[in-house]
């Protein structure tokens, strides 16, 4: 059994953060790091997030800047990915391509959290952090999981 590094010890307990956020909802990267245990790391939550894979289950499209806007990526398209998920999940966004924070902001609640750290201990690892595909292979592979 290989050891664990201390970046996929925080990759996961964003992970299971992400994973905790209900259907709908959205939390930003600052509040994901706080609730991970990694407060003033929001940078760390976005390549946490971007070296996910996809088929992990995790509902990486959740998180969004705290302007409650779709941050850039990397990935031509990534950006309309996430807001084609999330409006599917009833998230409404104005002209300007924002959404609102008051409405859609996941407030999670003591047993959220709980479950949260819980998930993270359990994850077998065989599904902990492994480098993502890059390129048109992650596009093709995160429309497949839709």
């Amino acid at each position: 059994m290989r050891a664990v590094s201390a970046d996929e010890s925080r990759y996961e307990r964003i992970y299971a953060v992400v994973r905790a956020i209900p259907h709908g909802r959205v939390a930003n990267y600052g509040q994901v790091a706080e609730l991970a245990g990694l407060g003033g790391h929001a940078r760390q939550v976005g390549y946490a997030l971007h070296a996910l894979r996809s088929e992990r289950g995790v509902p990486w499209h959740r998180v969004v800047n705290a302007r409650g806007e779709i941050s850039a990526r990397a990935e031509p398209g990534d950006d309309s990915l996430q807001r084609e998920r999330l409006e599917r999940e009833g998230v409404r966004f104005d002209a300007a391509g924002r959404l609102d924070l008051e409405r859609h902001r996941w407030r999670p609640e003591p047993s959220d959290l709980a479950r949260a750290a819980s998930s993270a201990r359990r994850r077998p690892a065989s599904e902990r952090s492994t480098p993502a595909p890059r390129g048109p292979r992650r596009r093709a592979a995160r429309e497949a999981s839709i």
